[in-house]
């Protein structure tokens, strides 16, 4: 199985880094093959609705990392999502890569899977509501099943994170993928 792992988080050895490390290891240790996107440290431009895609076969008017990223969007069986939460959502460098699946909506749009990897200071009942609602919305939007999630509550830190069962739950996770 193909997995793509797309990170939302400016600190490679933050909260949600730990997931997704986690997530990979069981997705390696099943025998998927992984390809991890990490959009705060490639060049994203935001999307403009210009419609360029559409006149043009898919292709978006800007040049940039999505071009390398596209290739495994479209290739991938399983796409996961990493990011911290940041006011109630992904971040806005996951946010970024999210609008520019615009242009390919209409490849990408069905028979796959979809992951979701958050962590986040807060630990309530409503802390990832409205991240959850999001990720469904999108789901549903794009057709793709929701092959799990993992909301690591009351983790602010690395440390902290690492004190609770919320990385065993991602390299699960990441293992049963089927």
């Amino acid at each position: 199985m193909k997995v793509t792992l797309i990170t939302g988080s400016a600190h490679k050895n933050g909260t949600s880094a730990l997931l997704a490390e986690k997530f990979i290891e069981g997705a390696l240790d099943a025998g998927h093959e992984v390809f991890r996107f990490d959009a705060a440290f490639e060049t994203v431009h935001p999307c403009l609705a210009c419609e360029h895609c559409a006149s043009h076969n898919t292709e978006c008017v800007y040049k940039d990392s999505m071009e390398k990223l596209n290739e495994k969007l479209i290739d991938a069986d399983v796409i996961a999502f990493a990011s911290p939460l940041y006011y109630y959502t992904v971040s806005a460098q996951l946010k970024a890569v999210m609008d520019r699946f615009h242009a390919k909506n209409a490849i990408i749009s069905g028979n796959k899977k979809a992951v979701m990897l958050a962590s986040a200071y807060g630990s309530d009942d409503q802390t990832f509501e409205a991240m959850n609602k999001m990720f469904e919305s999108s789901l549903q939007f794009l057709n793709w099943e929701n092959a799990g999630t993992v909301y690591a509550t009351g983790s602010p830190v690395r440390e902290m994170l690492e004190a609770t069962d919320f990385p065993n739950q991602a390299y699960i996770l990441g293992k049963n993928l089927k």
